[in-house]
């Protein structure tokens, strides 16, 4: 079409002005006659401003002419494709550019349980997988710090790059009766992860860390009972409440569908890390790049570590602070909680469908 609109014109051209001949050859009186016919004819096409404006149209309209024949011919790839273009090679995720890629979004999936379950040995474990950017503090958003407001939250997280996941952990808001809620208005599509252990042995745990911040309280079996004469445990006890999963988790069911809450075992954390993560890694959309090779089992600690940490290439442990060794309590008392926690522990595994041994 651009050929042939160029091809009109030059003939019209050459019409009009005699191709740009040299020398003059005479005029005769039909070449004036048709050389009057064309002029009237360019005047009428251009509007009657003349041959001037007729050339200036003709290359306008020759210019947006080959403007499009350009951008038509230009041959985008698909939308899936420039995605995959724009994600790095597995051997430089998890690392942010030095030309300041990626951003800060709002986190979604959340580690929100339970304290002393094993929470901070799962993040350190994911924080591994190249494809999951973790907060190392814990923001404590959702239930001390919410008045702030979202964009203060936000700016907590770390940078991430197409495809990667933003995740924090804060324990407590698994017992805190408004995190539901305000963890939903934040998006509804928000994965939860609860690692939960032995409440009994959660429960001592929790004491034994408060123990060694405040040597002077009073002793475990004590703070366990209202009277220790009547057996009547203290459920107004943090120590003791966070163990009572089932009501916890009734609040959460409120807000948040079964297939969005994730429950660990903070046992097989320990003694199958590989496959605990497997699970989370399954939950959470990703490969499992996370297996056996990444942990070696430290004999005086207790616990699996890291062969390689985020960011190093020397193996890595948690710090002091886990692996406490607890205090020795009263084998009755023992008993006595296992009793009391228990039917609370039944209907734990009737909602989520798995059966953690806690009462064999």
């Amino acid at each position: 079409m651009l050929c042939s609109l160029l091809t009109s014109l030059f003939l019209l051209h050459c019409l009009t002005d005699r191709c740009g001949t040299t020398s003059p050859s005479p005029v005769k009186a039909q070449d004036l006659t048709s050389q009057t016919r064309t002029k009237r004819l360019v005047y009428e096409w251009t509007g009657g401003t003349g041959y001037g404006a007729a050339r200036r149209s003709s290359r306008v309209l020759a210019d947006e002419r080959a403007r499009q024949v350009v951008e038509d011919s230009l041959i985008l790839p698909p939308p899936d494709l420039v995605a995959s273009r724009r994600r790095v090679s597995p051997r430089f995720a998890g690392q942010l550019s030095p030309l300041g890629e990626g951003s800060k979004k709002l986190p979604q999936a959340l580690i929100i349980g339970v304290k002393k379950g094993g929470t901070r040995a799962l993040l350190e474990f994911l924080r591994v997988h190249p494809d999951i950017r973790a907060v190392g503090a814990e923001p404590h958003f959702f239930d001390r710090n919410y008045d702030n407001g979202l964009e203060w939250y936000r700016e907590l997280m770390p940078k991430t790059l197409e495809g990667q996941i933003t995740m924090e952990k804060t324990p407590s808001y698994f017992v805190t009766r408004e995190a539901p809620a305000r963890i939903s208005a934040m998006s509804r599509d928000t994965k939860l992860i609860v690692v939960v252990r032995d409440p009994v042995t959660r429960a001592i745990s929790d004491y034994t860390q408060t123990l060694s911040k405040k040597p002077d309280i009073p002793s475990f079996e004590s703070l366990t009972f209202k009277n220790r004469t009547t057996g009547l445990i203290d459920t107004s006890w943090s120590a003791i409440q966070i163990g009572i999963y089932a009501k916890h988790l009734d609040n959460w069911l409120q807000y948040f569908p079964m297939d969005q809450i994730l429950f660990v075992s903070g046992e097989r954390l320990i003694s199958d890390p590989a496959g605990e993560l497997g699970r989370v890694q399954d939950f959470l959309g990703l490969k499992r790049i996370i297996t056996d090779k990444h942990f070696y089992f430290n004999q005086t600690k207790g616990f699996p570590c890291l062969k390689k940490a985020e960011g190093s290439s020397k193996p890595h442990c948690l710090g002091k602070t886990k692996g406490r060794t607890h205090p020795n309590i009263d084998p009755e008392v023992v008993q006595r909680l296992r009793d009391f926690y228990r039917p609370f522990n039944m209907k734990f595994y009737q909602m989520t469908g798995r059966f953690f041994g806690w009462d064999d």
